[in-house]
């Protein structure tokens, strides 16, 4: 009985420390909140750009009203989700966020929403008295935002992409918050050259009697209007560079630059904190052109980019080990077609600085763990041009890479041409930042005065991927654009297969393409506290594999067996993936039998120690 009795009250103190332990933790997060995410994009936690907007970017208070809708197990867990994440913008605003979660119900209730620019939807309700039976109801799941007289709605939310919450919320919040503090901020893109044009309708493939398609710059425009774009038409030199501009972008041209407009853009960047992003490179293809013949042509560039230290070189580069692999059904069964002159770079945790493929460090690429680089052209860096500022390369093809330069490059899938040349990896992308020496040093300067150097850093950015923002399978794919008056005949022209290749390209880059984008302009704009958001929106990091290396390339190699080689390393990392799922589900189980067996064992011999004495 004494036994009985020193046990049973063991137990009890025992659980009383428990409870007790329970309980001061539970008063302590509540006084002082702090959530551990050790995750590589921040997933669970608000990021610090996020955190540094709320707390030092707001001049007044904001106001957020969730209105939803509750009842079934999906939009619980979504409605919690939320809310933790709302604590988590109150908290880092210090008393300029606060927010309120309403569950319209009344007639009343019910029109807030719809004045604030909510969207209703339609919601399943199960039955109370059988499972097999449902009411289907329509509700609210949105929020709407006001600062100052300004107010802003993010009309619809879905369970289905928790995972972007941040992204939408923190543009949204920036939006009117630029429009309510009257910040703005204007980038200017580079026209008068047939160049590819972010209006230019290529990012999908076309479908007929529904007109032109999206494109990049609508989709900026629509979704995160507080970028401002500016057209700027050098018009041969006689005119400037709007002052006013944070950065000018260029696309891949169509048409020679002159000395004067070089002279004119350099101008711009020797100013100061200035950006120029140049995405273009050496490789021309035309546009509603399924043959995919390219040409080679820098179109003067190359005279500007040569006195920041980026030399552009006039050919193409094939890489047979990161280019697109697609599988493509024929007669005979599936075969892999290759797109080698489509470069999908990975970032690699196992490669060394000189030797990585992807920095995902830098700005415009942070956290993205795979960008498509369509028809590339070779950089090389030459630091000792620009010794007041640095020189980086943050993109490479991979080391089983040769190049093209013949005058006409066959660019579309195959599965039958041969690597030619020297394998060596080559630059893709280029940044420059710091006091930048003018491009133009000497010489006739055309009646241009520009600064020998920027007075404080600027940048420059060089993306020798002429397609960088555009879907090429679309954009060679698709038929010409009709006129309006004839988009009601339905569609015209156009080649099947590369719509098809389309739109897979679409769903697997187009996202991450976007957000590239939309992190190049806070970049240009010298901006980048909200790029960690961006990262959010492209999905969950996948496994690293370190120890996984691909081969040497060797010059003897075909597509083929760069297509075996490629197959035994998804089979390595397949194995990988096994060993990972296999010890999360077995050591836990493990661990829990091992603690166990040991105090079994520690009750075991402590009853053995007792004496009846």
């Amino acid at each position: 009985m004494e036994r009985k009795t020193r046990a049973a009250t063991f137990s009890g103190v025992f659980l009383l420390v428990v409870a007790g332990i329970v309980v001061f933790a539970n008063v302590l997060s509540f006084g002082a909140y702090k959530r551990f995410d050790v995750t590589k994009n921040e997933r669970f936690t608000l990021s610090q750009g996020s955190a540094r907007l709320v707390r030092e970017g707001l001049k007044q208070e904001l106001q957020i009203d969730v209105y939803v809708t509750r009842g079934l197990p999906k939009y619980e867990a979504f409605i919690t989700d939320l809310t933790d994440l709302l604590d988590e913008y109150q908290r880092a605003g210090n008393g300029k966020v606060k927010y309120t979660v309403i569950e319209p119900k009344t007639d009343e209730q019910r029109q807030a929403p719809k004045d604030a620019g909510l969207q209703q939807a339609m919601f399943g309700n199960p039955s109370a008295t059988c499972e097999d039976q449902a009411t289907i109801s329509r509700g609210y799941m949105g929020m709407a935002f006001k600062y100052g007289s300004e107010k802003e709605a993010i009309p619809i939310l879905s369970p289905d992409a928790a995972q972007g919450l941040e992204f939408w919320i923190t543009n949204k919040i920036r939006e009117i918050r630029d429009r309510a503090d009257e910040i703005s901020q204007k980038i200017g893109i580079l026209v008068g050259k047939d160049e590819i044009k972010l209006t230019e309708a290529n990012l999908i493939p076309s479908q007929p009697g529904r007109g032109n398609g999206p494109n990049m710059r609508g989709i900026l425009e629509q979704a995160l209007p507080f970028y401002k774009f500016e057209d700027v038409d050098l018009k041969g030199g006689d005119e400037e560079v709007n002052k006013e501009l944070k950065g000018l972008i260029i696309t891949q041209p169509g048409k020679e630059f002159t000395e004067k407009e070089l002279r004119r853009i350099d101008q711009f960047v020797m100013l100061g904190d200035k950006a120029l992003v140049v995405l273009a490179g050496a490789v021309n293809l035309k546009a509603s052109d399924a043959t995919m013949k390219a040409t080679l042509n820098t179109w003067g560039l190359e005279k500007l980019l040569d006195g920041y230290g980026v030399e552009m070189k006039k050919e193409a580069i094939l890489d047979w080990g990161q280019s697109m692999r697609i599988p493509f059904q024929t007669q005979g069964g599936i075969e892999w077609r290759f797109l080698h002159g489509m470069v999908q770079a990975q970032h690699d945790d196992g490669l060394e600085e000189k030797e990585q493929t992807l920095d995902t460090s830098y700005t415009p690429f942070f956290r993205m763990d795979e960008i498509s680089f369509p028809f590339p052209s070779t950089l090389v860096a030459h630091p000792d041009k620009q010794p007041e500022a640095k020189l980086k390369v943050v993109a490479r093809s991979s080391p089983n890479t040769t190049v093209d330069a013949t005058e006409n490059i066959d660019l579309k899938f195959t599965n039958k041409i041969a690597a030619k040349g020297e394998y060596g990896q080559r630059a893709m992308a280029i940044a420059l930042e710091g006091k930048i020496k003018s491009a133009f040093a000497g010489g006739d300067n055309q009646g241009i005065a520009a600064n020998a150097t920027a007075p404080t850093d600027s940048r420059v950015l060089v993306v020798s991927a002429a397609q960088f923002l555009a879907n090429p399978l679309a954009r060679s794919g698709n038929p010409p654009p009709m006129p309006p008056q004839m988009m009601m005949m339905g569609g015209m022209g156009g080649d099947e297969d590369l719509q098809t290749l389309a739109q897979m390209y679409a769903q697997k880059y187009l996202t991450v393409t976007i957000l590239v984008f939309k992190n190049t302009l806070d970049w240009a704009m010298n901006d980048a506290t909200l790029v960690a958001a961006s990262a959010k929106l492209a999905g969950d990091t996948n496994l690293t594999y370190a120890d996984i290396r691909k081969p040497a390339a060797e010059a003897s190699q075909d597509p083929a067996a760069i297509a075996k080689q490629q197959e035994d390393i998804k089979n390595q990392r397949k194995t990988v993936q096994q060993r990972v799922q296999w010890t999360l589900t077995l050591v836990p189980a493990l661990i829990f039998l091992a603690l166990g067996l040991v105090l079994w064992q520690l009750r075991e011999r402590s009853r053995e120690a007792i004496s009846l004495d």
